[in-house]
């Protein structure tokens, strides 16, 4: 079971390379409304400006031709998160092989004469990729093949061959092993992937019939399941497959929550956005939720603790609030009083059921700096984005009558009501980011990156490194010979153990501590 979790661990983390460059696609499309959407043009009289119109449509509509090609993003991203070495090479077979796979398909398809014409294709399930008529798989094909490369990467790429043969060793014995997988892969998809995609038409049916109760469920797993790092593996197919929803946007169809939007966004004929969007509503509970947890254990703290109290919670709170990132934040409680990290969970997922009660359709995926880029250009009749703020503000007072009443009702021990024999360690905790930032100026990355390594066991114990957004995700031979009370003084957050996984939360800032351990580990 442990290998099973770890294999889930690392494939989720592998989703990260391809899914964050996505929002900053959003953005560019957002910027480009700013410029180009008629609705703001009303209100700011300068925009009205033919060239400036224009410059704004020109940036969206670029923008977001990268939705019609995801599947090539996760079939060169994932085999970056999942590569342990030589990750360019990595890069370069997964695109290598999502090409022969679609040609392969294709085919296929063309053999056995199933090619239909171009007006017929959207509705026999084809689709045109890379200007390859193939099945419609979306992201399905590129998370397929991402994954293949990663394993035969990983698996193959330290193969050496002797004499004449020693030009097909390492990548390029990859390479060899992966370019037939990828034309058997897409024989095989094109027999086959119609009966998938009737499954997964059939589980998405399901989804939609429970209502607001599959937003309730859906909430509440993707939160649930941010300690083990899979809850990149609940929202994935939701925000980038037909199970978000699908959409006829511009004579192209669009397959996914985030997808759709971001289509809808730059597509002036659409008047309002559809309501697939609250899929991608978690930003409730990050922007609103979590500010009235976060007061609540204010609140409760001992008057004496306070001050230790705000120093955790304040800093953890804006960064929830104003960029999305949580871990921070719910670190802080997870571990100390983990029911209200299930409260925590529940009431995210009746947040995003009320959207849909309420009728909600804005975009709200992560912080309040991406909810006004997104919905303001938008309009309120677009994007009903007041309405957003109304819910958020009642799912921030439930939050905060919720924990407060658990907290003094079980007394929770969380920031400033410790028991006195740890309070030494939330003082600690609460200047970790100070002594992290004076051991790095005072005499360079290198030591906070010694410091960390040595907290971990050594480099002997460390057999890979690696990071998403806001964790240190390592592989140790020895999972217990880390120290964490060091690893806290360094900037930690939080400690995640599973098998030889650990995850180390520091958050927005886990690339420089990232950067700095790989620069003592020499590039393991």
């Amino acid at each position: 079971m442990k290998k099973v979790v770890n294999g889930l661990q690392l494939f989720g983390k592998s989703l990260f390379a391809p899914i964050l460059i996505l929002p900053i696609i959003g953005l560019f499309i957002a910027f480009g409304n700013v410029f180009g959407n008629g609705n703001l043009a009303q209100y700011i009289p300068f925009l009205e400006n033919p060239l400036i119109q224009n410059t704004g449509k020109f940036i969206s509509s670029s923008a977001v031709s990268i939705l019609q090609n995801l599947a090539l993003i996760f079939a060169v991203g994932i085999p970056i998160g999942l590569a342990k070495k030589d990750k360019g090479y990595a890069a370069l077979t997964g695109l290598v092989t999502f090409v022969i796979f679609i040609n392969a398909m294709h085919q296929i398809l063309n053999l056995t004469g199933r090619l239909v014409a171009p007006e017929q294709m959207q509705l026999s399930g084809q689709a045109m990729v890379l200007n390859v008529q193939v099945l419609e798989m979306g992201v399905f094909s590129g998370i397929l093949l991402g994954a293949l490369v990663g394993i035969l990467h990983n698996k193959y790429c330290d193969t050496e061959f002797k004499g004449v043969m020693a030009i097909y060793s390492g990548h390029r014995f990859v390479a060899i092993l992966a370019i037939p997988s990828a034309m058997i892969l897409g024989a095989l998809a094109a027999e086959f992937w119609p009966f998938v995609q009737d499954g997964i038409t059939t589980v998405a049916s399901g989804i939609k019939n429970l209502g607001v109760v599959g937003l309730l469920i859906y909430g509440f797993l993707e939160r649930i399941l941010i300690p083990t790092g899979l809850h990149h593996l609940v929202y994935t197919p939701f925000l980038y497959t037909e199970l978000g929803g699908v959409a006829n946007i511009g004579n192209e169809i669009i397959y996914g929550a985030r997808n759709i939007y971001f289509a809808e966004m730059a597509d002036s004929s659409i008047k309002v956005l559809s309501s697939t969007v609250n899929w991608d509503a978690r930003g409730l509970s990050k922007m609103f939720g979590l500010m009235g947890a976060a007061l609540a254990m204010y609140v409760t703290a001992d008057k004496k603790k306070k001050t230790i109290a705000k120093a955790i919670l304040l800093p953890a709170a804006f960064t929830s609030f104003l960029l999305g990132v949580t871990e921070p934040l719910e670190f802080a409680f997870l571990f100390t009083a983990p029911i209200l990290f299930v409260l925590h969970a529940v009431l995210s997922g009746v947040g995003m059921m009320l959207l849909s009660i309420f009728n909600v359709h804005a975009i709200g995926a992560n912080g309040f700096i991406d909810f006004l880029l997104y919905n303001l250009p938008l309009g309120t009749t677009k994007s009903n984005w007041p309405m957003f703020i109304l819910v958020g503000l009642l799912m921030a007072t439930i939050y905060f009558l919720l924990f407060r009443f658990l907290i003094l009702k079980l007394n929770l021990k969380t920031p400033g009501r410790e028991d006195d024999t740890v309070a030494t360690d939330t003082n600690q905790l609460a200047n970790s980011e100070a002594a992290a930032s004076s051991v790095a100026a005072n005499n360079s990355p290198s030591a906070l990156g010694a410091t960390i390594v040595d907290a971990l066991g050594g480099k002997a114990n460390i057999e890979n490194v690696d990071n998403c957004y806001t964790r240190l995700r390592l592989i140790l031979k020895d999972p217990n010979a880390v120290d964490e009370q060091t690893l806290k003084q360094t900037g930690s957050k939080g400690i995640i153990k599973s098998g030889n996984n650990v995850q180390v939360v520091y958050g927005l800032n886990v690339k420089s501590v990232r950067d700095q351990v790989d620069q003592q580990l020499g590039g393991i």
